[in-house]
This record gives C-alpha cells, sequence and structure tokens, in this order.
C-alpha cells in the first residue's frame, strides 16, 4: 500500500457523462422496480396494463444511494480497493438492486433474471410482490449482510465486518431517520475500537435527504455548524457533499469520495508503516440531496421531490388516473432508456466498463457472502479443562470462570478470527481469565493508572462498550463475514437486543433454507449469565428469565437454547456451539459457585443426549416411577437435587425418575424439532401416567409450550420465575417464587397419591423450614450454612 501523496483527479467531460449515465440507469431501475409488470423499457407508450397492481416501495432514498455506488465504483477501478457497501435506509433495497443488476452479478446468480429485456421484465415483477423479494436488502439480494429492516444498525454492522480485515473498506449509507435511533447513535462510537494496523476502515455517508416518512429528519434541520461539531465530536472528520444538480453533484461526490478513499490509504499507511496506533480522525462524509432525487417535484399541486411526499411512492395512482400515468411515464422516459440499453435490453457496452470486474463488484464481495470465507476455528480439547468430580454434588466450581480459562486458550489460537463481547461485564461474569489472551480493545486516552488492572490495549480483542446494541451489531457483521465469537451479557439485560436477535434469526432462517449460493456463516452465541436467581443486591430489576421466550419463538432450524447444569456440561456445550453454523446459540450459566455433578465423560454424553436420566439421583431403579422430577437450569438443577434427598430420607419407598434436560429444544416432539424428542422416547422419560415436576429455570408457561403436545401435558406440573423477588439470598428468592428444594418435596407429596396418609408430619416440617429460612435470611442478610455449603449425600 502506498504511502499516498496523490491527490483527488477531476472527472474528464467523458467520465461525467458516463458516471451519469450510469447513475440514470440505476434510477431508471429503481423506478421500475416500484411501477412496472410489463413494457420494462418503455418501448411503447405506458398503459395501465403495465402498472403493478399494488404499488410498493421506496423511491426516497434511492437515487442518493446509487450516487454513493456509481463513485465508489470508479474508486474501485483506479485504486483496485476491496469495498463492501451497506444501505442503512429503511427499504433502500432498489438502489443496491438496481446496481447489483447493472454489474450483472445478479443474474449470475438468478440466470431468470437476465441481462436483457426478459430479464429486467421478471426483475421488476419481482420487487414487493407476492412469491418475490421485500423491499430490504434482505438475505436474497447478493453483496449485503444488513437487511436493514430495523433501523440502527448499518455503522455497528460495518465496523464488525471491517475488525480483523485489514484490506476492506466499508461503506455505508446511513438514513438521516436511521440516525436517529439509539443504536445508531451509540455506534459512531465504534471508531474508538478501530485498530489501523490490524482492522480495516469504515467510511460513513450520512444521507441527508431530509424526511423520514412522513417528518423532517432532525439532523436535516439543525445548523451546519452545529451537525459539523456533532460529527467532530464523534471523533469524525466530516466532508460535505450538498446539492441538486447531477452534474455539480458528480463532481463534487467524485472528488469528495476520493479524497476520503486516500486519506483512509494514508492513515493505513502510516499506522502500519511506523507501528504508531494512535486512534485516527477517521473520514466521513455528509450527503446533502434532495429527497426523491429526479422523480416528480410535483403532483397535483403538492410538493414531491425534496419532501417526504417522496419516501415511498410518489405517485399512487398511474394504473386508474391518466394524467398520473403520464406524470410517471415522463419522469421514467426523463432517464432516457433508450440511450442507456441497447436493443436486447442489456447495459450499453460503454456503460459496462464503468463496474469493476469479478469479485472487485460491490455486489460480488466475498466478505458480503461470508460463509465461503469462513476458516474453522482451532479449538483445543474441552476436555483438559475440566473439574475433576469425584462423586456428584461434592464440590462447588464457578461454571463461567472454568469455561473462560478454555476460552482464553480459544483465543490463543484463533487470534485473527474470534473475538469476545460483552457490555463491561467480562469481569463482573467471571471470564477474567480471558485477559491472559487477549486484553480489551482500546483506542482511546490512556491514564496511568489503567496499567493497574484495567486491562485496556489497543491490540485487545474483548470488545466492551456499554451498549449491548452495538456490540451485537459488531458480532453480528463479525459473523456474517465469515468470523467467529461470543457475545456474553447480564440475564435480564439481554432483552436490550431482543428485536436484533429476530432480525438475525431471521436472516440466517432465509438464507439457510431457500438460499444454496449464500454458505453457512459461524453461529452467533451467546452466554446468558448473571441469572435471575442470583441477583443478591441488584433485586427486581435484574431477575428477567424471559429472553428465553422469545428465542423459542423462532424457528428451531437456526436457534436452540442450552441450560448445561454443572460447568463440565457448559465445557461440552460451548465446544459445540463454536463448532456449529448458522445458529442463534443461547447458553445459560450462572457465575457463581455451584455444585457439580457429573465428570467430564459423562457430562460430554448427557450433553450429546441433550436430555437424560441421572440414575445416582433416582430412586426407582429402573421400574416404573411415582414421580417424575425434571429440572432444567443450574439453581433449578442444584434445588431438584436437594428435594430428592429430602424424599429419599423421609419415604424411602418412595420412587423417584430424576430427569435433567440440558438442550431445551429436545422437549418439542421429533416432528417438530429435528434434535427433538419421539412421542416414545418422551414417554420413556417422562411416563405417560404419572405426576411430572419439572423445576425451570425461566418462566413455567414456557415448558408448556414446548411440551403441550406431549401425551403426559396434563400431569406435568412446572415450577418457574413467577416475578417474586426484591433484595434476596438464593434460597429466599427460590421459595419466593417455589423453585426451592422444601416446595418442590411439598409438590411431590400432594401429587404421589399414596404419600398422602403418612405425609402430613413430613410436609409440615418442610412449611417449618421454609419459615426458618426467611426469617434467618432476613435476621442474619445470608442463608443458612447448610444451606450455603449443601452437598449430595450419596
Amino acid at each position: 500500500m502506498a504511502g499516498t501523496t496523490e491527490v483527488p483527479t477531476p472527472l474528464s467531460p467523458e467520465e461525467l457523462r458516463k458516471t451519469d449515465a450510469y447513475w440514470r440507469a440505476c434510477n431508471y431501475l429503481s423506478a421500475g422496480m416500484i411501477y412496472l409488470r410489463a413494457n420494462p423499457l418503455l418501448r411503447e407508450p405506458l398503459k395501465p396494463e403495465h402498472i403493478k397492481n399494488r404499488l410498493l416501495g421506496h423511491w426516497g432514498s434511492d437515487p442518493g444511494q446509487s450516487l454513493i455506488w456509481v463513485h465508489l465504483n470508479r474508486l474501485i477501478r483506479k485504486y483496485d480497493l476491496n469495498v463492501m457497501f451497506i444501505s442503512g435506509p429503511g427499504h433502500g433495497a432498489p438502489a443496491t438492486l438496481a446496481n447489483c443488476y447493472l454489474e450483472g452479478h445478479y443474474s449470475e446468480i438468478y440466470p431468470d433474471k437476465s441481462c436483457d429485456e426478459a430479464g429486467m421484465l421478471k426483475f421488476f415483477k419481482q420487487f414487493s410482490f407476492p412469491g418475490g423479494i421485500g423491499s430490504h436488502c434482505t438475505p436474497e439480494t447478493p453483496g449485503s449482510i444488513h437487511e436493514g429492516g430495523e433501523l440502527g444498525y448499518s455503522i455497528s454492522h460495518a465496523y464488525g465486518a471491517a475488525f480483523d480485515n485489514p484490506d476492506l473498506i466499508v461503506a455505508v449509507a446511513v438514513g438521516d431517520g436511521e440516525a436517529e435511533t439509539g443504536p445508531l447513535a451509540t455506534s459512531w462510537h465504534s471508531n474508538k475500537f478501530l485498530n489501523p494496523i490490524r482492522d480495516g476502515a469504515v467510511l460513513p455517508v450520512l444521507h441527508l435527504n431530509g424526511y423520514k416518512i412522513a417528518n423532517p429528519t432532525i439532523l436535516a434541520r439543525i445548523p451546519h455548524e452545529e451537525l459539523e461539531a456533532l460529527l467532530t465530536g464523534y471523533g469524525h472528520k466530516p466532508y460535505f457533499v450538498e446539492g441538486s444538480d447531477p452534474y455539480a453533484m458528480h463532481r463534487a461526490m467524485a472528488s469528495t469520495l476520493e479524497q476520503c478513499i486516500l486519506e483512509i490509504r494514508s492513515l493505513q499507511h502510516h499506522a502500519r508503516s511506523t507501528g504508531d496506533t494512535a486512534r485516527p480522525r477517521w473520514p466521513m462524509i455528509v450527503l446533502r440531496s434532495p429527497k426523491g432525487w429526479t422523480g416528480p417535484k410535483e403532483v397535483d399541486g403538492h410538493k414531491v421531490e425534496d419532501f417526504w411526499r417522496a419516501h415511498q411512492v410518489p405517485i399512487l395512482d398511474p394504473a386508474t388516473n391518466k394524467s398520473h400515468l403520464k406524470m410517471v411515464e415522463d419522469w421514467m422516459r426523463s432517464y432516457k432508456p433508450e440511450e442507456l440499453f441497447d436493443a436486447n435490453g442489456t447495459l450499453a457496452p460503454q456503460l459496462r466498463e464503468l463496474a469493476p470486474s469479478g469479485t472487485r463488484r460491490i455486489s460480488a464481495n466475498p466478505h458480503a457472502n461470508g460463509g465461503t470465507l469462513r476458516k474453522e476455528l482451532e479449538l483445543p480439547d474441552f476436555r483438559d479443562y475440566a473439574v475433576q468430580v469425584k462423586a456428584p454434588g461434592a464440590i462447588y466450581a464457578p461454571p463461567t470462570d472454568v469455561l473462560a480459562h478454555f476460552l482464553a486458550e480459544v483465543m490463543r489460537r484463533n487470534m485473527n478470527s474470534f473475538r469476545v463481547f460483552g457490555p463491561d461485564e467480562t469481569a463482573s461474569n467471571r471470564l477474567t481469565a480471558i485477559y491472559a489472551a487477549s486484553k480489551k480493545t482500546w483506542l482511546a486516552e490512556y491514564k496511568p493508572e489503567d496499567a493497574d488492572g484495567g486491562e485496556l490495549d489497543v491490540f485487545g480483542r474483548v470488545m466492551e462498550m456499554l451498549s449491548e446494541h452495538t456490540l451485537e451489531g459488531w458480532f453480528e457483521g463479525y459473523v456474517l463475514t465469515g468470523r467467529h465469537g461470543l457475545f456474553s451479557t447480564y440475564e435480564a439485560f439481554v432483552h436490550i437486543i431482543d428485536s436484533m436477535f429476530n432480525q438475525h434469526a431471521k436472516w440466517l432462517e432465509k438464507s439457510k433454507k431457500e438460499l444454496d449460493w449464500r454458505a453457512p456463516v459461524p453461529s452467533i452465541n451467546i452466554l446468558i449469565t448473571s441469572l435471575v436467581w442470583r441477583q443478591d443486591h441488584n433485586g427486581f430489576t435484574h431477575q428477567d428469565p424471559g429472553f428465553l421466550d422469545v428465542v423459542t419463538n423462532k424457528s428451531p432450524e437456526v436457534v436452540r437454547i442450552y441450560l448445561p447444569p454443572d460447568a463440565n456440561c457448559l465445557l461440552s456445550v460451548a465446544d459445540h456451539c463454536l463448532r456449529s453454523r448458522d445458529y442463534v446459540n443461547v447458553i445459560v450459566a450462572d457465575k457463581q459457585d455451584h455444585l457439580q455433578y457429573l465428570t467430564m465423560g459423562e457430562a460430554v454424553t448427557h450433553c450429546t443426549k441433550g436430555i437424560g436420566i441421572w440414575d445416582w439421583a433416582s430412586t426407582d431403579d429402573g421400574s416404573d416411577p411415582d414421580v417424575v422430577l425434571a429440572c432444567a437450569g443450574d439453581i433449578a438443577t442444584m434445588e431438584a437435587v436437594a428435594a430428592v434427598a429430602i424424599l429419599k430420607e423421609r419415604f424411602p419407598v418412595l420412587k423417584i425418575r430424576f430427569v435433567n434436560v440440558v438442550d431445551l429444544f429436545r422437549l418439542k416432539p421429533a416432528t417438530e424439532h429435528p434434535h427433538g424428542l419421539s412421542d416414545r422416547d418422551f414417554d420413556s422419560l417422562f411416563t405417560t401416567d404419572k405426576p411430572v415436576i419439572f423445576n425451570f429455570h425461566s418462566y413455567a408457561s414456557l415448558i408448556h409450550k414446548l411440551s403441550y403436545r406431549r401425551t403426559n401435558h396434563d400431569n406435568i406440573h412446572v415450577r418457574g420465575y413467577k416475578e417474586k423477588g426484591n433484595i434476596n439470598t438464593p434460597l429466599e428468592l427460590a421459595i419466593l417464587n417455589q423453585v426451592d428444594r422444601f416446595n418442590l418435596a411439598i409438590d411431590v407429596i400432594d401429587r404421589v397419591p399414596r404419600l398422602h396418609p403418612t405425609g402430613a408430619h413430613v410436609k409440615e416440617w418442610l412449611k417449618d423450614q421454609i419459615i426458618e429460612s426467611i426469617n434467618f435470611a432476613h435476621a442474619e442478610g445470608i442463608d443458612k450454612a447448610e444451606i450455603r455449603n449443601w452437598k449430595w449425600p450419596g
């Protein structure tokens, strides 16, 4: 890479003419997608039957986005650049689709959408049409890793793509409506985490076209000086391209964009040749152009261009209104399609040469189909990190701390393709051991005291920022471009990314089930910790396990939920998840000390099955049980095991079958999920007619939801979180929600008929234990020693 002394060169008259023609072709295609179902090249006068019956789509941001793309093409060809483009404006797909089609890549993937008149017609008709494609940059859109259905994540996705890709430039069209969202506002700070030596670059283009659906946008209506100060304050060096005359804007965009590219190359060359890791002030562009630029200026006396009416469909009823039909025709003919496409409907040869070739085409950039670049992680043997378990329930260990030592070695072996993400909670979640392999990325100011436990490093690979949105956006951009990672967060606040999870899961499902050309990408792995059951001082605000409900709403083809009961099971689950592809894996594991039950060999077997009977905690000796006691989750498991111990002592003849669930989706019927249980398997574990008491980590309704089609569902009684809690000891919180050992034992007595005659005295003793435990907690601020240090008496 040259240490550039190059300066932007102005467009020659011939370059200007061709550039404008190519841009007009983009705009023509964008409008054609919205309106036309026939007569794609206007070879005959436009008629009502040529118009789609339903006009759907968004026009407003397309010309501005195409302006960016067209001028990127020139610089890709001139400097042999490796460029991705992310479309941030809502429903901004027509611009991306148009450019992809003109580059020829769309037709390569979808041969029926050929680069001729017949293919163009199919290309138009499919847009926002039943059985076709949506108005976002959906997974069907080549060159995209960002659907944009939900606004706010374009910049974070871009930075995620740029991390560890030193040759890549990610250009982002940021919609000015999108710029009003909280996630987008926070993501401007991503430039404090971009290392100019090892990472690529992100070039944000804030597209100020002035309006949202029916309102002006904030950033378009503040003074220039205020906007410039805002963006400068975010750490950028803003350049402004403003106007409405196409030729003047082409000249300005050409020189400004080239200036930004040259600055990026210069900053990277300086850092890489000198080792200077000081945070650069990266360039960005503010593009101010009219909403619906080059479209109808007025319709029936109402302003359209440069107003909110241009946001979606500028002319709504051309099929039934002759004057409006004429307006649509005049508008589309203003692009002079006869000059742009040859007799076959193919882009004219002198314009085709303006696009890059091969994988230098933005739409064909392999990073936008990241699975093609994916390299498998080099993983250590997780068994080497096992907790030594000589007897079940005899020792305590902190599961996430055990996991952290495994993750540290994963990091060491994959220093260019694995990152850990978390919102200022890596240490809080007892993952501190990771810092021995790599510290926290930090390119902002350092202070001397940071050396004392700050764990900051410009080359760190632990990504911490107190914005779950930005972290998840980085992570998604990182895996969608073929790399791997893990995101840890507090259970109560993982809800912050509910909708981001939804969007990514939908992307995966569409890609996995319908698009053979999209290669599988590494999975998103979310470690939920600092759990509801151990919020000793945080209280009620930090008690919400409901993210699991959100996850189970998605297709089991792309989501999994794991609740490992101990550290060895957590290691086995983590290894599996890091090896998987095209999933969102949710792992629920606490950071506090917990009883350990299984040897590593037993843990591997148990996790492979996903659900199983623990013989050592069962008393049925393989016979027909009186009751099934099932559990999922570490606290739920410990309380269920303790309940068994009580029942064994008080009722020696009681036959209990103890079942532990690791993979929550195993509860679903095999017909609904390939990893679920068949009816026969389910019945063999849970019986067909005996009571099943299920102690569950989360809300009880979720187990009923997963198992409602089962033959014994009426006898399944679930204990889970009931929105009861405050500042509690662990046992007190469990008692409030009736997932504790005493309430579980009472439930068994109540539901096993043959215990009724003799169980009354035991129930009284159990109730006494509940009262005594609560009183002790309130008096001493801690659970009794025999509770805190309880072990399986086997």
